[in-house]
């Protein structure tokens, strides 16, 4: 594995709330990731997690602090150069599905194919069908969100993200929706994507069973990122 950082922050912090309502949700936290790595965040319920997320991802703006992605530093871009650098480079996986009602689960796939890589149609369709297949999702290709259930929902959602094979991937609680079925399916893709084809994923996430896919685990507790003792796999009961 290439241990040179694909991404790396320093002291970012972000405050929200004025006076006696202000909540530090991040404090002066640093994070270093390489290719291929699987890092996993867990916490309590507001203790930055999302926050952070957003921050290393370009969606939401730090009050101080640098991230640098592929050597780019990715706050120094203007609000266009950013966006097209999000879209070239990462992948996004959001609690809520964000998808759009009127296209199909592959559309949605092609979509950011076609817009976001330029493929061909054929190569598209060829892409979506196959990352589907994958996710199990290979009956209901035609079948827009509104007849799909909330799991069907998320796992084309997490198949949008993945489909372009995104240097960095980011996901936030991705198998909330999921029964553990389904939900190890999606965990071992996302590991599969960094070990594989030498992307870094990095989730948000409550549910323990996803320790063992990890390479690194972090805990988040107001504001404050630390690496946590758990060795992924080890020390850990896995149930069902």
């Amino acid at each position: 594995m290439n241990t040179t950082p694909i991404l790396s922050a320093r002291c970012l912090t972000r405050v929200f709330g004025n006076g006696k309502t202000q909540t530090r949700a991040l404090r002066d936290v640093g994070l270093d990731l390489a290719p291929g790595e699987v890092g996993l965040i867990m916490g309590p319920s507001g203790s930055g997690k999302s926050t952070l997320l957003a921050a290393l991802g370009g969606l939401m703006r730090p009050d101080s602090g640098r991230v640098r992605v592929l050597g780019q530093d990715l706050w120094g871009l203007d609000d266009a150069a950013r966006k097209q650098f999000r879209l070239r480079h990462f992948g996004f996986i959001f609690q809520g599905h964000n998808l759009f009602p009127a296209l199909t689960a592959r559309q949605q796939l092609e979509m950011v194919l076609r817009w976001g890589e330029g493929v061909s149609r054929h190569e598209a369709r060829a892409r979506a069908e196959e990352m589907l297949e994958l996710l199990g999702l290979g009956s209901r290709l035609s079948l827009r969100p509104g007849q799909l259930s909330g799991g069907e929902q998320q796992r084309v959602a997490i198949g949008r993200a993945l489909v372009k094979n995104p240097a960095l991937c980011f996901a936030d609680e991705p198998t909330a929706a999921l029964d553990w079925g389904h939900g190890q399916q999606v965990i071992e893709l996302l590991r599969t994507a960094a070990h594989d084809r030498e992307a870094t994923v990095l989730i948000v996430a409550h549910d323990p069973r996803l320790v063992p896919y990890a390479d690194r685990v972090f805990h988040m507790e107001d504001g404050i990122l630390t690496e946590s003792g758990l060795v992924p796999g080890e020390n850990l009961e896995i149930t069902s």
